[in-house]
């Protein structure tokens, strides 16, 4: 029957979902250390891009040759994020019990502090949802990897918010409604999530032959022409 034969529409969305199971499982298993969910991660988008661009069928051997390849910058711009975020989730903490606790031109002060806080949270999880697939798809240094990132999640903003969407409805999904869904987790979000990003990502990283800086034409993040290795 032609509804279940492997190159029918049916068969290949239940590829997708095991591909998405496979890859959380992987993500989570090599997250387990902290440290290492920055390459975890992007391995993750490695393999998911390779799977949303049908151009690598071994997902787990595509995942673990980016885990090893991107470890070291990886594993940097993740504890530089982290240590960020924790800032920013600080700050948020005290800037919010502060106001709570005061009146009159205080609370107003502490509520506009809160509010820039909050405003840099927002670019924040900008450049954490694109640094790491950016990462799987270009060569370039860390500081040009944050700037891209940035200005890709800035100039794309409707993506970014179909992005930061598909992660908040499976957390909404997996804790208020069905928790068995976690067997796909950030598997089939990074499915999803390649396959919003995919020409976003081939339109940044240039030609197969010049890989290494964005371009800085057609409305796409410039790069650092200057900084790649």
């Amino acid at each position: 029957m032609k509804f279940f034969s492997y190159e029918s529409k049916f068969s290949q969305l239940l590829l997708k979902l095991c591909y998405a199971c496979y890859l959380n499982l992987l993500w989570f298993v090599c997250s387990i250390p902290i440290v290492t969910i920055g390459a975890s991660t992007t391995a993750l988008y490695y393999a998911a891009l390779k799977v949303v661009r049908d151009e690598d069928s071994h997902v787990g051997a595509a995942f673990f040759r980016s885990f090893r390849q991107n470890f070291k910058q990886a594993t940097v711009l993740w504890l530089i994020l982290l240590g960020v975020g924790l800032f920013l989730g600080a700050d948020g903490y005290i800037l919010y019990h502060l106001r709570q606790t005061s009146s009159g031109t205080m609370a107003v002060m502490w509520t506009l502090i809160l509010a820039m806080v909050i405003a840099v949270g927002v670019l924040y999880v900008i450049v954490l949802e694109y640094v790491f697939p950016l990462l799987a798809s270009v060569v370039n240094t860390n500081k040009a990897m944050l700037k891209n990132a940035f200005l890709l999640g800035t100039h794309y903003l409707f993506a970014t918010i179909l992005v930061f969407a598909v992660h908040f409805a499976m957390f909404f999904v997996v804790v208020a409604w069905f928790t068995p869904l976690i067997i796909f987790g950030e598997g089939l979000c990074a499915l999803i999530s390649a396959w919003l990003l995919s020409s976003i990502l081939i339109a940044s990283s240039g030609t197969p032959e010049d890989r290494e800086a964005l371009p800085e034409a057609d409305g796409s993040a410039p790069g650092d022409e200057g900084e790649t290795p």
